[in-house]
């Protein structure tokens, strides 16, 4: 996950360098997603359902990681008293936990992502969040609109951007004449 939001936030630093370089300004926006659809009045059963899931998966995975570090800590007393036989059964333990939170995280991670793309594509509501995205975005003048809190992995951090931002041909032209 830090490594998502790390890559995010490089791409929208070279996005914001490339934009500070051309002759136009370009407006970025931010919305906090949770913030709309928690106020929204017709709040969709699915969104909410998604939102609780997520909640879940990550309170499981604070479950986890408190144990993980518990037993962590008992290691750590046990390498300290010099009780070696106990470091290595902790160590063990602690070794097969970590496994089993990652495998966790990696299989949850799967799930809310499939889950994310399913709702957005199948619920009115969504499809009707996103296009007003779309439209207060034009209507402002903004060209690109990121997600305020989109560190979870399963939300995009690129709600919506103008065509006239994506700059990709020109990339594959420039790389395509450098070769």
């Amino acid at each position: 996950m830090r490594t998502m939001r790390m890559a995010a936030a490089i791409a929208l630093l070279a996005l914001a360098a490339a934009l500070g370089s051309a002759q136009a300004v370009t407006r970025i926006a931010v919305v906090d997603l949770s913030k709309v659809i928690a106020a929204y009045s017709k709040d969709s059963q699915a969104v909410k359902d998604f939102e609780a899931r997520k909640a879940q998966v990550q309170s499981e995975i604070d479950k986890m990681t408190a144990d993980l570090r518990q037993q962590m800590a008992q290691k750590a007393d046990a390498d300290k008293a010099g009780d070696k036989a106990t470091s290595l059964k902790l160590r063990d333990d602690i070794d097969k936990r970590t496994k089993a939170l990652t495998d966790f995280v990696s299989a949850r991670q799967a799930e809310l992502d499939d889950q994310a793309r399913k709702l957005t594509m199948a619920d009115a509501f969504s499809q009707d969040l996103y296009k007003q995205i779309q439209n207060v975005a034009e209507t402002e003048g903004y060209a690109l609109v990121v997600n305020l809190k989109a560190s979870d992995g399963v939300t995009n951090s690129v709600l919506w951007y103008s065509p006239m931002i994506d700059i990709t041909d020109d990339v594959i032209q420039a790389l395509s004449k450098s070769q």
